[in-house]
């Protein structure tokens, strides 16, 4: 045996962690293997060969009460893995149309206030300069 490490077990530094993996990978097992390790365990009568299957495996009981449950209810899909975590929220058809609808929304209320900005200043220099300003119910009179 040399003192040599092997390349898989350095880190991203340089030293040797031959115990602890850099970063933990989450074993998967598909419907074939779950459904063969439970054929084989169901096969064990003798005392100590399911804990020899389990430790050959690399398993825990939980494992197999688990698999036997899915097995039971015939739900094949969940004998495959599942995916961890939050699930994906569906897509509301009407999202876009509301997101285009606020940024018009948004679009108008500046050209509003824009506006309104503007006609305050004409209103301020009519004032100021003493030219009386036509109400719309004056045009309507004429």
């Amino acid at each position: 045996m040399t003192d040599q490490p092997h390349e898989r077990d350095q880190g991203t530094t340089g030293s040797v962690h031959p115990e602890v993996p850099e970063k933990p990978v989450r074993r998967r097992f598909d419907a074939a293997y779950k459904l063969r390790i439970l054929e084989e365990a169901d096969r064990c009568s003798q005392p100590g060969q399911l804990g020899h299957l389990l430790r050959r495996e690399g398993l825990y009981s939980s494992h197999l009460s688990t698999w036997r449950q899915q097995r039971e209810q015939g739900i094949l899909s969940a004998l495959t893995s599942k995916r961890r975590g939050r699930k994906a929220k569906p897509k509301n058809p009407l999202a876009a149309e509301v997101a285009k609808l606020q940024r018009e929304n948004r679009r108008l209320k500046d050209q509003l206030r824009q506006a309104e900005l503007v006609i305050d200043v004409q209103k301020k220099v009519s004032e100021m300069l003493d030219i009386p300003l036509k109400n719309h119910d004056d045009e309507k009179a004429d």
